[in-house]
């Protein structure tokens, strides 16, 4: 059993595209599938597919070095606020959130005045 399934996530994509890989098998969870779609949704993954409780992620060519960092701990849970959703690389990169409504990205949550957990940068 893992005790942070997010950070899992992350490490997967980082360690597979450090082998230069096309894509990578991660187990599926709807936590995971949620942050699957954001990355999806911003094109930081070209596609990803759900296939016997597997999230089969598909990289995107032009951007095969992502930068993954995990904000958020099991340990130190970070909440932000709408107002103080930090700017990754002054909005080259971005953050994801936990919120209310859903996991989104911090575009996404500033716009709809949401805050929550900050889960994670990517650049």
């Amino acid at each position: 059993m893992l005790t942070d399934p997010i950070a899992d996530f992350l490490t997967r994509i980082r360690n597979a595209q450090g082998a230069q890989h096309s894509q990578t098998e991660i187990p599926a969870s709807r936590v995971k599938i949620q942050l699957a779609e954001v990355l999806k949704s911003r094109r930081y993954i070209k596609d990803y597919q759900v296939v016997d409780k597997k999230i089969l992620v598909e990289f995107n060519q032009e951007r095969m070095n992502l930068n993954l960092r995990k904000m958020s701990k099991p340990g130190q849970r970070i909440y932000v606020g709408y107002k103080n959703i930090p700017k990754v690389l002054n909005g080259l990169g971005m953050c994801i959130l936990s919120t209310p409504e859903g996991i989104m990205s911090g575009f996404e949550a500033r716009a709809k005045k949401l805050g929550g957990e900050l889960l994670c940068k990517i650049y």
